[in-house]
């Protein structure tokens, strides 16, 4: 007999002449002459979560559970479905009563079905794309799981739930939103009408630890001659740009090199969704914020940008240039603010000059190219570029200085790059990271330079 069956079956009838269970109680009871143990799986536990979940809501106290410890709620649940499992005639198990028991929690308190992913560490992404459709990247892999949500409502519901935490919302009228979960993983959300399969889920998680400096030289990102060269680079106020792909690392090593900023600075951070994590004392972070139903009150980062500049900052953090931004940001850089930090999209260091120069032209300022490629060449140092190989690893593919202008064409002194040889037997991209050269800048010509 079909879940779907025992589930909707009312057992009718004097329950003396039923048969009773052997001793052990199988997964689930049949009124068959020989017991019948069945395996438990994520669809079955669904199946009662979704015909109890309702009931099992209105008999809790929804308004006292942040209150209750997690083993007092938890009782309470097994309490309750006990008495609705009964009372609905459902065979269950031990086990099932504690999946479903553990599903309703976190459906409460965290993120329904995601919870289970987000608990694991090994876990950098999560791709919903639609309510029964799910991967997550591990280890640079991605693979489909078999997490699922109930239906599209549910999967809406809960994407509802994350973008309210930080005042964003999510619908119809506005369907698409970034936001960030309270460990500061971030998320994007679309749903229909431009999400035509259903609505669409990323997370990108940063894990509860940050990465350190020396966690990207242990995983081969960087040498340990790159990892001098960019401390001394961010301690001699040098303005460093990293560049590259979506999923690359760029925030990861932006946090990083932050850290090499001295604690006796003022820092003023900008970002769509507050992602960095500074460890010096003295940081101000800032977020924008779309429009509200009315289409008032947005604030975007070119106004945040504006603002730091009144707030007497250090150091301007900048988590992503993607437009009109980078006018102020230049501009703050050539008057005196140097040492910022900020990414962009670009396919190398050299293509992140081209993608500045479109980037200004879009801001609708009339400054003429070579003008435009000036503001470039005095406001950035360094430019650092990371890729996502095929095999998952992350890497610092080139670290290039801006040394100079001739006419429209910014000169570009590459220091480092990241030589590939080929592919190992797993899979595994093989190279090295080479020094092609000393720095040309005054207190970091030393630094990185290849030990003998």
């Amino acid at each position: 007999m079909s879940l779907a069956q025992r589930l909707g079956q009312r057992r009718g009838g004097n329950p003396a002449a039923e048969p009773a269970p052997s001793a052990p109680a199988p997964a689930f009871v049949t009124p068959a002459a020989e017991p019948q143990v069945v395996v438990t799986t994520s669809r079955e536990v669904s199946s009662i979560v979704a015909r109890l979940h309702a009931r099992i809501i209105d008999r809790l106290d929804l308004a006292s559970v942040s209150q209750i410890p997690q083993s007092e709620l938890r009782q309470r649940l097994r309490t309750i479905i006990d008495q609705l499992v009964v009372a609905d005639r459902i065979a269950v198990s031990d086990g099932e009563r504690e999946a479903v028991a553990t599903s309703v929690l976190d459906e409460i308190l965290g993120l329904g079905p995601l919870e289970p992913l987000l608990k694991d560490p090994a876990i950098s992404d999560i791709l919903v794309n639609g309510p029964e459709t799910i991967f997550v990247e591990k280890r640079g892999r991605l693979t489909r799981v078999d997490t699922r949500f109930r239906n599209d409502q549910h999967l809406i519901h809960t994407i509802q739930r994350i973008v309210a935490r930080v005042g964003r919302r999510i619908d119809e009228s506005s369907p698409m939103v970034d936001a960030r979960l309270p460990d500061g993983s971030r998320v994007n959300a679309v749903v229909p009408p431009l999400a035509l399969d259903g609505a669409s889920l990323s997370i990108r998680r940063f894990g509860s630890r940050p990465l350190q400096a020396q966690d990207l030289i242990k995983n081969g990102a960087m040498s340990a001659p790159m990892l001098d060269y960019l401390a001394a680079a961010v301690a001699q106020r040098c303005t460093v740009l990293i560049t590259g792909g979506t999923g690359a690392g760029k925030t990861t090593l932006l946090n990083v090199l932050s850290s090499f900023i001295p604690p006796d600075e003022r820092i003023i951070t900008v970002e769509d969704s507050a992602e960095l994590k500074m460890g010096q004392p003295h940081v101000v972070r800032l977020e924008s914020r779309p429009a509200n139903l009315e289409g008032k009150g947005e604030v975007t980062i070119r106004d945040l940008v504006r603002n730091a500049l009144r707030m007497r900052p250090d150091r301007i953090v900048v988590g992503e240039c993607r437009g009109g931004e980078v006018l102020d940001m230049l501009q703050a850089m050539n008057t005196g603010h140097e040492g910022s930090l900020s990414t962009i999209h670009a396919n190398s260091t050299r293509d992140a000059i081209g993608r500045l120069t479109t980037m200004l032209g879009m801001t609708g300022t009339p400054l003429a190219e070579e003008t435009m490629k000036t503001m470039i060449a005095r406001a950035i140092h360094v430019i650092v570029h990371v890729a996502r190989f095929k095999d998952g690893m992350r890497r610092i593919t080139g670290i290039s200085e801006i040394t100079g202008q001739m006419g429209a064409t910014i000169q570009l002194h590459d220091v480092f790059v990241f030589e590939r040889r080929g592919v190992g037997a797993n899979g595994a991209v093989v190279g090295t990271h080479k020094q092609l050269a000393r720095s040309c800048m005054v207190g970091v010509q030393n630094a990185g330079e290849e030990h003998a």
